[in-house]
């Protein structure tokens, strides 16, 4: 396959472990079987209900190839993600130290050699307890955010840490083995330090799926459910204000209507109090209220009002004064 081109729905299984055999055990972390002989990408995708884009980006990104996240499934990463984890905790992790415990066969080192097995035992808790803890926590949150619910103040950026520590610390068993632990039969020991640089490099494409897809993912779709909030919210305020408008009407008292009515049709303060049989005092004492209630305070802003509200229908509206 040319290198420059990404993997898409079309080419083989056959095709695609011949160009870069470490995704065998890509394949594998998606719940797929052997056994799929010549058959396309698609075809053994959809047999065994994986998500066709999703696979494809995670290989293409082992690759070192162009991937497209846009049309990825947080359910099927997750799921891939999820065996994954098993894989290092349940597989590889204890395969590794029951090589190292069977490639120590110096006598003359039994106290290192036990400090070294601590040291590795410390490492696989450190990363059961990280793998565990997206396992339940993490990935329970983005299922949250996936049904549209983002009441959890939990956000993603607060976890996107830096794996760095995690591979070095198993580096640095490694080179503790070949540089400073001296026996003389290595053939096992070889073994199991082969397994831990293969482990090493698993690890590292591992963090980068879940680094440059899975976090990324999980941001966007964090951004668009708060925007969706913040516009309910919006709409809730507007909603509120107009309520609010309705019940500061509804404490009008029919006297302050009848004067807005007469506003609104062009009364000057005089007319309405002679209109109203009332003083020009009471009139402008009326008005007063009128404006502290409604928090109108303008006579052009009245009318307009008077219109929206039906206290005066436009025909009835001197011509020129809106």
């Amino acid at each position: 396959m040319n290198s420059r081109i990404a993997y898409q729905p079309h080419n083989t299984m056959r095709e695609l472990i011949k160009d870069n055999n470490i995704l065998l055990m890509t394949i594998s972390r998606f719940g797929i079987p052997f056994g799929f002989g010549d058959e396309t990408i698609e075809k053994v995708c959809n047999d065994n209900g994986v998500h066709i884009p999703t696979f494809l980006s995670v290989c293409n990104l082992l690759s070192g190839l162009p991937y497209d996240n846009n049309d990825i499934s947080l359910e099927s990463l997750m799921q891939y993600l999820t065996l994954a984890h098993a894989s290092f905790l349940d597989v590889l992790l204890p395969n590794i130290r029951r090589k190292l415990i069977e490639g120590i066969t110096s006598q003359d080192s039994g106290e290192i050699a036990l400090m070294l097995i601590n040291f590795f035992d410390e490492y696989v808790i450190e990363v059961r307890r990280h793998m565990e803890h997206e396992n339940t926590e993490i990935f329970s949150y983005v299922s949250q955010l996936i049904k549209g619910d983002i009441t959890n103040p939990f956000r993603i950026s607060s976890y996107s840490e830096s794996h760095d520590h995690t591979v070095a610390k198993l580096n640095e068993l490694k080179d503790l083995f070949i540089y400073h632990f001296r026996q003389k039969e290595n053939i096992k020991l070889t073994t199991a330090l082969f397994d831990i640089i293969v482990c090493e490099k698993d690890m590292m494409t591992h963090f980068e799926v879940e680094s440059k897809l899975f976090i990324p993912l999980v941001v966007n779709l964090e951004k668009q459910l708060l925007s969706r909030v913040e516009s309910y919210k919006n709409v809730v305020q507007d909603d509120h204000e107009d309520v609010e408008t309705l019940n500061n009407i509804s404490k009008l008292s029919d006297r302050e209507r009848e004067i807005i009515r007469l506003v609104a049709l062009g009364k000057a303060n005089k007319e309405i109090a002679e209109t109203l049989c009332l003083s020009t005092h009471t009139v402008t004492t009326h008005r007063r209220n009128i404006s502290s209630k409604l928090g109108i305070h303008s006579t052009a802003a009245l009318i307009i009002f008077a219109l929206l509200h039906k206290i005066i229908d436009l025909s009835d509206v001197k011509h020129g004064i809106v």
